[in-house]
């Protein structure tokens, strides 16, 4: 579940614009999101290879180039399907969460 989440979050901050590895890093961990470089850079990989993901290398003024991540047209497609199906269990959840009405009981 919590892979699924980070995906979910990670299309969510590159729907807002391109963004350098490090920063998809700090936006997460300002969102108290744990993540550590070792979980992010396959992960990056995958959606990139899924075609979910572009990147582009920018001049860096601290140093060498760095790669911009940036979501497809196919990865915005795909973040409208999980938006579609977060809002779906959101609800689910919201509903079991309220005072508990009783179930018939089955044998």
């Amino acid at each position: 579940m919590r892979k699924g989440m980070l995906e979910y979050c990670i299309l969510l901050l590159l729907k807002r614009g391109p963004a350098y590895a490090s920063d998809i890093i700090r936006q997460l961990q300002e969102a108290e999101l744990l993540v550590v470089e070792g979980t992010l850079y396959p992960l990056l990989t995958r959606l990139k290879n899924d075609s979910l993901l572009s990147y582009q290398w920018q001049e860096s003024t601290q140093g060498p180039p760095r790669k911009y991540y940036a979501l497809t047209d196919e990865g915005t497609q795909f973040l409208t399907g999980l938006d579609q199906a977060w809002n779906e269990l959101a609800t689910t959840v919201s509903l079991l969460k309220q005072a508990p009405r009783q179930l018939p009981f089955v044998s």
